[in-house]
């Protein structure tokens, strides 16, 4: 057992967790696409610094892939955080992160409809379990009015964000063979010059809020702590128990998210959130224990 690496990424998922809960702390203090902007803003200076000598020495691969590392940032960062703290102008960070749990789920789909990637029966009652418990929280416990298309804003916007992570996700099939200090700054990079014109339309929309004291405690923990920190404390974990095993703890995320939106701002947890929360991770525990063994192998190399 190693109680480091255990510790390490238990650390990460809170962080990522908890990114969801200041998506809605940051509601009235400051909106959405500041937030985003202002995040990536942080993000970069920071790297600029702990980055710079990395993407020099990856420089030539870089500049042969520049598009494709520009666009994780715009559809894996920007996309998805400005949809997620958009959705949380309309929905509990309890919701958000049970939604965010699908997320696995969907990346399986979209592998298998992209690349025929092998599927087991087992993998396919997982999913199932997985979309009824996402259902069950998007209609917050009545899932008849998804049939009538009565579906709150947020929880709509919610798997938007799910959506374009997952095929961020599958994109990264296709990243080049750079350092992964280079693979954040220039993703973080993109972020941020794909955030500039949300930022221009919300303020032309007249919903700019700029940021107050604790708007800017919000912009400062989103900026460093689920931007950086945890990118790295997730690598570090990665290089000691290995990539199979430290993506499990992904599964912690809304466990950590559902904890910490009671414990901070309060967040009222309902049955069905139980319910939904045991039928995700039930439904990933099944996919898990069920992947066709070529895959396992295939991953383990």
């Amino acid at each position: 057992m190693n109680l480091q690496a255990y510790i390490i990424l238990c650390i990460t998922t809170a962080i990522w967790g908890g990114n969801s809960v200041a998506g809605k702390m940051a509601v009235g203090h400051v909106s959405p696409m500041m937030l985003t902007t202002t995040r990536w803003v942080i993000a970069c200076l920071v790297l600029l610094i702990f980055a710079a000598p990395q993407v020099k020495r990856d420089m030539p691969l870089i500049r042969k892939n520049w598009l494709l590392l520009l666009g994780y940032g715009t559809i894996g960062f920007t996309g998805f955080n400005a949809f997620l703290y958009s959705a949380l102008q309309y929905t509990s960070a309890i919701n958000a992160v049970i939604e965010q749990a699908g997320i696995p789920m969907v990346i399986f789909l979209m592998n298998f409809v992209l690349f025929r990637t092998a599927v087991s029966a087992a993998q396919i009652v997982g999913f199932t379990l997985t979309l009824v418990g996402i259902a069950l929280t998007a209609s917050h416990g009545n899932p008849i009015t998804l049939l009538s298309l009565e579906l709150n804003r947020g929880d709509g916007l919610m798997m938007i964000a799910a959506l374009l992570y997952a095929g961020y996700t599958v994109a990264l099939r296709w990243k080049p063979a750079i350092h992964w200090k280079s693979l954040i700054a220039l993703s973080a990079f993109g972020a941020l010059v794909s955030s500039l014109p949300l930022l221009v339309w919300e303020i032309s929309a007249g919903n700019l809020i700029m940021p107050d004291m604790e708007g800017w405690a919000i912009v400062a923990y989103a900026g460093i702590l689920p931007s950086l920190v945890s990118q790295i404390l997730y690598v570090r974990g990665v290089e000691l128990i290995g990539p199979n095993r430290a993506g499990l703890f992904i599964n912690t995320i809304p466990i950590f998210g559902m904890l910490l939106s009671i414990l901070l701002i309060g967040e009222r947890l309902e049955t069905f959130h139980i319910v939904a929360m045991a039928l995700v991770l039930g439904g990933i525990a099944v996919a898990e224990r069920g992947r066709p063994k070529q895959l396992e192998e295939a991953q383990t190399q």
